[in-house]
């Protein structure tokens, strides 16, 4: 089964305590987050990572505190998130070459990643029957996430001990929704666990 792991939000700004927009205990996350794109890239596997890129204006700001503004150090990625081929793929829509990439990195400005409109297209490209979700927020960003890569029609895995949320409760509900539409939930030894595709 083809599989594609889509890595969400992993930047610094929601990672660690000194960031604009941390969520509580996310540092503790790290070395599953490594540990997952590690064994994709190990075995082939594409990482899909979605990122904030904001400008200092951006209007998201009127309802968040502002994070992720592109260029800054909160704005990054950790070392340990990284895989060595990347492709960048912008906002604006256009072509974007991701061949030869093992990490594909989508820019966002929005809280879904699906705002990128060159997301189908990357999407398309990779031709997953399967992806496997983590990062941060769960009730958020990775919601938003998940819940868009169910209606592609391939399986999604959410990997719950590789999420952080902001709200137990509204992390209980995401999960709930996740289920009851199609989702289901695994956790890192168990992706890990799998044998060679």
């Amino acid at each position: 089964m083809k599989t594609v792991f889509f890595d969400v939000d992993t930047q610094m700004d929601f990672l660690y305590p000194a960031g604009a927009l941390y969520a509580p205990g996310a540092e503790r996350i790290m070395p599953s987050l490594a540990r997952l794109n590690r064994y994709a890239q190990e075995r082939g596997i594409v990482v899909v990572s979605t990122t904030d890129a904001h400008s200092e204006d951006d209007p998201e700001f009127r309802t968040w505190p502002p994070h992720c503004v592109a260029g800054t150090t909160g704005q990054q990625k950790p070392q340990v998130t990284l895989l060595e081929k990347r492709a960048v793929v912008p906002s604006d829509p256009g072509e974007h070459s991701i061949a030869g990439a093992e990490q594909v990195i989508i820019e966002k400005q929005t809280l879904d990643c699906f705002s990128n409109k060159n997301l189908p297209v990357v999407l398309s490209r990779l031709g997953a029957e399967r992806y496997i979700v983590y990062g941060v927020v769960t009730e958020i960003c990775v919601r938003l996430a998940a819940l868009g890569l169910l209606k592609t029609g391939a399986r999604v895995e959410l990997v719950t001990d590789a999420v952080r949320c902001l709200s137990e409760q509204e992390s209980r509900r995401t999960l709930e929704e996740f289920t009851s539409t199609g989702g289901v939930v695994t956790t890192v030894d168990e992706v890990c666990a799998r044998p060679r595709p």
